[in-house]
């Protein structure tokens, strides 16, 4: 699905996603992320393999929500929901957190703050659906 560009334009300037996965009883699994995109593929990095990895491992389904400036006509705030399915890669996770860095932590900041950090993973989500309130809403 094609990204709505004021979604892309969020993203690109940086937003903190609600990343939810699903635990293995069901349960959801809810996790502040930073969000970044190649085209209209929702990319999140992650260093080690906590419980979000195993979730998208067992059960790639995935749902990333995050607020946005404005509201609609009736007041209320702008949101997106973006449901999906999240794909691994292995390796490129400090390189895609470097590139995004400066979006929350400010200009010239290294990040990871470690030299050597683990390779980590990415998760590409693919974005079925999109709701919340905004233009983008379905």
């Amino acid at each position: 699905m094609k990204l709505h560009p004021e979604l892309q334009a969020a993203i690109d300037h940086g937003v903190h996603g609600h990343l939810v996965t699903l635990n293995a009883d069901g349960s959801a699994q809810v996790t502040i992320v930073w969000l970044g995109r190649d085209g209209d593929e929702v990319l999140v990095a992650h260093l080690g393999d906590g419980k979000k990895i195993a979730n998208i491992e067992r059960d790639p389904r995935v749902v990333v929500s995050f607020t946005m400036d404005g509201a609609n006509g009736i007041g209320l705030h702008n949101y997106a929901v973006l449901h999906g399915h999240g794909r691994l890669t292995d390796g490129g996770a400090p390189e895609l957190l470097q590139q995004l860095a400066p979006r929350f932590l400010g200009e010239g900041v290294k990040f990871p703050p470690m030299d050597n950090p683990p390779a980590g993973r990415i998760v590409h989500i693919t974005v079925d659906r999109v709701g919340g309130v905004g233009p983008w809403a379905v």
